[in-house]
């Protein structure tokens, strides 16, 4: 049974939802929970040393099923994965030069904020417009794949992946001025 779960099963068709952009977090919640039940490596202790390599697996498999669909950027990346579309994570850049001269402001904005005398409340404003720019993206992938207009997707989880960057920039400088 595990071995059917593991790169036979797509992670929507493992927590049982169609494959859509959009999904129920809700539903999403309760199968994981399910799943763990059902195939936590705790369950396996007893069993042979292969049985409980391929439960381990399995609880990996799942965590990261788990993870991908919760996560917008994951979710994005996974569905044109599907489609047969590959996206380099790390060398992989736009061309589109004012979102480029964009990325390059806020990056300076936000390398500015800890100079301010009042850095909480730019770097809260900050996060709140990168927020916004970041589900703005969502929506474009959305319309794009839900059309099939896979380039344009691409090119929104292109520009997802450095909101996502910067927000993470945002939240390790709160920490620090936190300090």
């Amino acid at each position: 049974m595990m071995s059917a779960i593991i790169g036979e099963q797509s992670f929507f068709e493992l927590f049982s939802i169609p494959i859509s952009w959009h999904i129920d977090r809700e539903l999403i919640e309760a199968r994981y929970k399910q799943l763990q039940k059902q195939f936590h490596p705790d369950r396996f202790v007893t069993n042979v040393d292969a049985e409980k390599r391929l439960a381990a697996q399995t609880a990996a498999f799942i965590n990261d099923a788990y993870a991908t669909l919760l996560s917008p950027l994951k979710r994005a990346q996974y569905l044109l994965t599907l489609q047969g579309i590959e996206i380099d994570h790390e060398n992989q850049t736009t061309s589109d030069i004012e979102f480029l001269t964009q990325q390059i402001a806020l990056r300076e904005e936000l390398a500015d904020i800890e100079q301010l005398e009042a850095p909480f409340e730019a770097l809260n404003d900050l996060e709140k417009r990168l927020d916004k720019r970041y589900e703005e993206l969502q929506v474009d992938f959305k319309e794009s794949f839900t059309t099939g207009n896979y380039g344009e997707a691409k090119n929104s989880v292109v520009k997802m992946q450095f909101f996502v960057k910067l927000l993470l920039q945002v939240e390790l400088l709160d920490d620090k001025l936190i300090g």
